[in-house]
């Protein structure tokens, strides 16, 4: 089964804490603005720990929540005005049974049309003056598209003009001639506070989610929309975002500012004085990886998240997360203790998460993995080989993929029904007690050796295993499997000469003498192309080798 790569309102990882505290300060500071930050990498959590939020101020009246993502939005309209209307439109579907509050609402709807119409027109006369697309198509309302407002005339004429004014006309009418930007933008606030007053809301609180997805001049305009409500009673803002994104995008749309002011860089000041209580997502622990490795293999294998076995597995998970510098709590003796029994399928679960935790160590890559391994297991069951394969070979295998394709590939190329050469040479350096063979030595060269020498170590062993049904459902690149019959034995040879000094020390002098003149020549041609697509000219290439 393939688990969805969203957000879910299961609490695998005992994240409710994260979320029960943001609730917890939204309700003592019910009158305050605030924005509150959740950081943290791609997988952490941020979006599941924004539903758990959700959830909590579900069913009371006088709360209004409202979650936005600016992603999905991105591209078709300016960011700061769909952030406004996607909140009106909240206010509007909650309270549309009170007259005055759709009357209050189009006051607000008119400050952000005047927000689109100077955005527009200022970019337009700055174009027609220069030949150049104004800037303020990016950055907002500029100076030029004020002077456009207070006299468009002046600025704009013939079909020009009617273009602009088209869409926006009755809100140049309306407009006073006096009114600048910052009356604006103080009325806009005014309007606001009246609007939640009129709607009967004592906390506004809105969930920004995906900002690190948006390229940067949408997540630097979202976050100056929020900035027009940090003086706004009653409203509340959690923002879930990556720091070293969002750092980047302030960096990219102040390109000129200095690196850095004191200790704290110019970005990491912006970020600070936008967001007021920042909460950083706990990064996975080995006891967190365990657990949540063994959740999700579990789910893999079929089993329902609602049913008896594995909600009475989360409560033993979530008791053991409680602690998780304890290392215990998660064991067979305590899950039976609660189940009564230990499923097979779970059993193989634990099984198999104890074995590869050691390596997958990265909570963002866990669950695309689990899924990864699923589909594969599935493809093989569909082909009819699912016999030929078993779950903890895969993973180890898979592991190798990820983290080290170089010897993923080597092992792809050398695969046979005895087992692989190349496995056997690693498994043997690894359990070895004496000195280095010189057979062993060219491994050394990889860039990435100690990883290898740990994953060699986990169990189970590969040596004398048939790999090539691994190898074949794992096939997505060339390289993975088959090349030998797929490519034919030049390709292969070129392949196994261009990838390190262990892939050419098993090209035997024999399959080198076997080569005619032509295929000989090929084989050249296709290592001098190799070395001729290296990006890096620091680093020798390692198709030099061969």
């Amino acid at each position: 089964m393939i688990i969805a790569d969203n957000e879910t309102a299961i609490d695998y990882l005992y994240y409710e804490t994260v979320a029960k505290t943001v609730v917890k300060l939204i309700r003592q500071k019910s009158k305050e603005p605030l924005t509150i930050g959740l950081h943290g990498d791609w997988g952490a959590g941020k979006s599941s720990t924004l539903l758990m939020i959700e959830s909590a101020f579900k069913g009371q009246t006088d709360t209004l929540c409202v979650r936005f993502n600016g992603w999905l939005f991105e591209g078709y309209d300016d960011a700061k005005a769909v952030l406004i209307e996607t909140i009106v439109a909240a206010l509007l579907k909650e309270r549309s049974g009170i007259a005055k509050v759709a009357d209050k609402a189009w006051d607000v709807l008119k400050a952000v049309n005047w927000m689109k119409a100077a955005r527009t027109a200022g970019s337009l006369a700055f174009t027609m003056a220069t030949g150049i697309p104004g800037p303020d198509l990016i950055q907002g309302i500029g100076s030029i598209a004020g002077k456009v407002i207070s006299d468009p005339k002046a600025y704009l004429t013939g079909d020009v003009f009617n273009k602009v004014m088209d869409g926006a006309a009755e809100h140049f009418k309306e407009a006073a001639p006096s009114e600048t930007t910052p009356q604006r933008m103080h009325a806009f606030r005014e309007d606001f506070e009246e609007l939640l007053e009129r709607a009967k809301v004592d906390r506004l609180i809105v969930l920004i989610d995906d900002l690190d997805r948006c390229l940067p001049q949408t997540a630097i305009a979202t976050l100056e929309a929020i900035r027009l409500f940090l003086f706004v009673p009653n409203a509340a803002f959690v923002i879930a975002a990556d720091e070293g994104m969002i750092e980047y995008a302030v960096r990219n749309h102040f390109p000129d500012l200095p690196a850095a002011a004191g200790p704290t860089s110019y970005a990491r000041n912006y970020l600070e004085k936008l967001i007021q209580v920042p909460f950083r997502m706990p990064a996975l622990g080995a006891s967190e990886t365990l657990v949540y490795l063994t959740l999700l293999l579990y789910l893999a294998s079929g089993v329902s998240d609602s049913s008896v076995e594995f909600k009475s597995l989360l409560e033993v998970a979530r008791k053991a997360l409680q602690r998780p510098w304890l290392g215990t709590g998660f064991d067979r003796d305590k899950i039976k203790a609660r189940l009564g029994s230990i499923p097979s399928d779970l059993d193989a679960a634990l099984q198999l998460a104890a074995e590869i935790t050691p390596i997958l160590t990265e909570g963002a890559h866990i669950k695309r993995f689990v899924n990864t391994m699923a589909l594969r297991v599935e493809i093989a069951s569909e082909r009819g080989f699912q016999d030929d394969i078993k779950q903890s070979v895969l993973a180890k295998l898979m592991l190798a993929e990820r983290f080290a394709p170089e010897l993923f590939n080597a092992i792809a190329r050398d695969a046979s029904a005895d087992g692989s050469k190349t496995i056997s040479i690693l498994e043997r350096k690894v359990t070895s007690k004496g000195g280095k063979d010189a057979d062993d030595d060219p491994m050394a060269d990889w860039p990435n050796i100690e990883w290898v020498k740990r994953w060699a170590a986990i169990t189970p062993p590969l040596n004398g295993i048939d790999l090539r049904p691994y190898v074949f459902v794992s096939r997505d690149r060339r390289t993975s499997a088959g090349i030998g019959v797929a490519g034919g034995p030049v390709e292969a040879m070129i392949e196994r000469l261009a990838t390190s000094t262990l892939g050419v020390t098993q090209v035997t002098k024999a399959e080198v003498a076997a080569l005619t003149p032509e295929d000989a020549n090929r084989v050249f041609q296709g290592l001098v192309t190799k070395i001729d697509q290296t990006e890096d000219l620091g680093k020798r290439p390692p198709a030099a080798e061969g």
